[in-house]
């Protein structure tokens, strides 16, 4: 299984998802069409939640995403959340800036609906 390196835009996070277990998405995302950019993905984690690391750590580095990149982002963790079947751990850190609240209260409301514990992180 090959890396997946995606290139920040202005309205795209940069993500990084490695086999070793690191999963990064940092940025905007507010893409128009988030089915069509998040597909490599969502394909990605597919296929590496067949053969997981011990430890699959995600990072959520996001100073904004719109609804349709919630709903992608939900997805995402539903599915990383299966590495547990194959007695793997999984650790969400979820960061945000100072006086961010609605990053923050996003966070805490995946973080709710997922049923995960998610580590938050102040940055700045």
């Amino acid at each position: 299984m090959k890396e997946l390196k995606i290139a920040p835009t202005k309205a795209s996070p940069e993500i990084q998802l490695s086999p070793d277990g690191m999963v990064k998405i940092k940025g905007r995302s507010i893409h128009e069409n988030v089915a069509e950019f998040y597909s490599p993905v969502e394909k990605w984690v597919s296929e590496y939640i067949l053969n997981p690391a011990d430890v699959t750590c995600v990072d959520m580095n996001l100073e904004y995403f719109n609804s349709a990149s919630a709903k992608v982002f939900i997805h995402l963790l539903e599915k990383i959340r299966h590495v547990s079947l194959k007695n793997k751990k999984y650790v969400v850190n979820w960061y945000y800036e100072v006086g961010d609240e609605d990053i923050l209260e996003r966070g805490e409301y995946f973080s709710s609906i997922l049923d995960i514990p998610f580590n938050f992180y102040r940055i700045g």
